[in-house]
């Protein structure tokens, strides 16, 4: 969060302030101010998948609608692929009874559904009228997931839009929503290998019934006459390296490679900050404290987020 927001004092000064951010939802900026919108219309920059029912935009071209109903979701990607860089999109996520609705953006390698394939995910998961939104994230390097996470939001975010950022170097992965960090997941050369470092990955977004496992473990089931479900996107920025077959040299889409450099392979102290509260106040699953999944935990769980 902004640091003019939480001057320093004490733990329990600070708290207090984060906490009422909190309850109020405060909006703040990108943490980082350089990437730019991509230039151009959505077709000039996406392919979508979905019937033409499903995709509606604003008369000016710059609100996009995925909806699902009954017959059918809706999703896109860039037509860009990236290694390493900053990606970020404003949503304002399905409005009351969702449950067994998810929207995701994420990133992915080109073998989307094989056992080969890198991901990084943000997945909103669908809920029942009243009850929070939950956002869960995970990482799969060659096929292989099981990393999730899953916070809850200091916002409501069907009411407005709201940034949801992706960082991505070789050091680490940082998930941001609205400037405040709230999942880090470092590289640190494991010996298990599990850090999606080496393919390139499109960008995607989509709406779907995941009414199976999403919401209350797939308790709770899609009421379709809620439909259709309306999740809306606008504001897509990208930083990073793109991809020219084959292997490339980094072609930036700026002349800095800010997102990776040194400033960039660390949290800032501000960002500290903000990340030990979300670690005290909003997470709901680490799989690194699932000893029952994992009797013995993943390498990458005994690192720091601040090494």
């Amino acid at each position: 969060m902004k640091a003019s927001l939480f001057p320093r004092g004490s733990k329990m000064e600070r708290s207090a302030i984060l906490s009422a951010a909190f309850l109020v939802g405060v909006i703040v900026t990108t943490p980082f101010s350089r990437a730019a919108d991509l230039k151009g219309s959505f077709d000039d920059n996406f392919s979508k998948s979905c019937p033409a029912k499903n995709f509606k935009t604003s008369e000016d071209g710059q609100i996009w609608h995925l909806s699902l109903d009954e017959d059918a979701g809706c999703g896109f990607m860039t037509k860009e692929k990236y290694r390493f860089g900053w990606f970020s999109m404003k949503l304002k996520l399905v409005g009351g009874d969702s449950a067994g609705v998810v929207t995701a953006y994420y990133m992915c390698s080109e073998n989307a559904a094989g056992p080969e394939r890198d991901e990084v995910d943000i997945e909103f998961l669908g809920n029942r009228t009243g009850q929070p939104y939950v956002i869960q994230t995970n990482v799969y390097k060659n096929g292989t997931g099981g990393r999730e996470m899953r916070h809850s939001l200091w916002f409501d975010p069907t009411e407005d839009f709201h940034t949801y950022s992706i960082l991505w170097n070789n050091h680490q992965l940082v998930w941001f929503v609205d400037a405040v960090a709230v999942r880090v997941y470092k590289n640190a050369n494991y010996s298990n290998n599990f850090f999606p470092n080496e393919k390139a990955m499109y960008l995607f977004s989509s709406i779907w019934n995941a009414d199976d496992w999403a919401t209350r473990g797939g308790l709770e089931k899609t009421d379709w006459k809620k439909a259709p479900f309306v999740s809306s996107y606008k504001e897509f920025k990208a930083e990073g390296c793109k991809w020219e077959d084959p292997y490339p040299a980094c072609v930036a889409t700026t002349t800095e490679h800010w997102w990776d450099q040194y400033a960039a392979w660390h949290l800032n102290d501000d960002q500290k900050l903000d990340y030990a509260w979300v670690q005290r106040n909003l997470v709901i699953y680490d799989y690194c404290k699932d000893t029952q999944r994992y009797p013995e935990l993943p390498q990458e769980c005994w690192l720091s987020p601040w090494a």
